[in-house]
């Protein structure tokens, strides 16, 4: 049986990397394997490319151009890290994927959307999110957060507060438009109530179907 792909997104501060790791603890309790990864990244190609697309250097040759190596890293760490790992039935929970593209270099970057959706087609597959989780939180609660890290801010957590608040309303766009994937979490709480919200949905939206037993088979 395929696993599950979970992914998260949001915007800079929302604690996507500590969700994960929660959520990647609990199904371990449980029995499952778990791969956690990231993007840019995720994959020894992928991770190379990342260097260049959150330090900058890829910025002036503008957003297409970023779009195109943000897929290229995609396309090794669909093949390196997701497929496979979903193939032989484990479970992937992704820092961010293929709706961070869709808002920061679609709708913020105003790339054609018919470019995004066909680098999607050919780099991502089957390989689609079962569920994916927007951790939401106010813009002054994340810049707090990014600053509060003591470390050198990446090109995306650089740009302005207009920047900040058109990303978070793009994802709440997102989630409204595809609520079958999409759960948007309050993300301001406490880590440990966060991680709790999205416990149960993951129950409700994945492991709930899957441990649920077959239907009888009806009389010959």
């Amino acid at each position: 049986m395929r696993g599950c792909f979970i992914t998260f997104e949001g915007g800079e501060g929302s604690g996507k990397s500590t969700q994960v790791a929660l959520l990647a603890e609990r199904l371990r309790i449980r029995g499952i394997e778990v791969v956690t990864t990231r993007e840019p990244g995720g994959s020894p190609g992928a991770e190379a490319m990342r260097l260049l697309l959150l330090n900058g250097v890829v910025k002036p040759l503008g957003p297409t151009a970023e779009t195109m190596i943000f897929a290229a890293a995609r396309d090794d760490h669909v093949q390196t890290t997701i497929a496979p790992a979903l193939s032989r039935g484990a479970w992937v929970i992704c820092d961010r994927f293929i709706d961070s593209t869709r808002i920061y270099q679609g709708v913020l970057g105003n790339v054609d959307r018919r470019i995004i959706r066909a680098l999607e087609r050919a780099t991502v597959g089957d390989a689609m999110p079962d569920l994916t989780f927007v951790l939401d939180v106010p813009v002054e609660v994340g810049f707090a957060r990014v600053s509060g890290r003591g470390e050198a801010k990446d090109r995306f957590e650089s740009e302005q507060i207009e920047f900040h608040i058109q990303l978070r309303e793009a994802f709440l766009d997102l989630a409204r438009n595809e609520p079958e994937r999409c759960i948007v979490i309050d993300a301001a709480q406490e880590p440990d109530v966060v991680a709790t919200r999205i416990w149960l949905a993951v129950v409700e939206r994945l492991l709930k179907h899957r441990n649920a037993p077959a239907a009888p088979r009806a009389a010959s």
